[in-house]
């Protein structure tokens, strides 16, 4: 498991990167990274076999401390998990945009 930062971030999510969004449903629909999947973390466990094992899976949520947590237990499922130090907080004051409501 690694903690990569929000330029890393930006980067691969520009490259079509696989992100899960870890918070709770009222944050994800107040403001979320444009095509995050929301998975709460309390509801991650059942989640796990949904995500792929074949490239990086990069976990956020509003400042790093539930996507570290949500990352690590991935990682300890064999999945290459990435927390994003910073999270949708840091994502949103760099000026990035953000998706509200929930996707379609």
């Amino acid at each position: 498991m690694r903690e990569v930062n929000l330029a890393d971030f930006a980067a691969a999510h520009a490259a079509g990167a696989v992100v899960v969004d870890v918070r709770e449903p009222f944050e994800y629909v107040e403001g979320h990274v444009p095509g995050a999947r929301s998975v709460p973390l309390t509801h991650l466990p059942a989640a796990v076999g949904d995500l792929p094992r074949s490239r990086p899976v990069y976990v956020i949520c509003a400042s790093g401390n539930r996507s570290l947590t949500a990352a690590q237990f991935l990682a300890r499922a064999g999945i290459d998990a990435r927390s994003v130090g910073g999270g949708t907080g840091g994502w949103i004051r760099s000026g990035r945009p953000v998706v509200t409501g929930v996707d379609a």
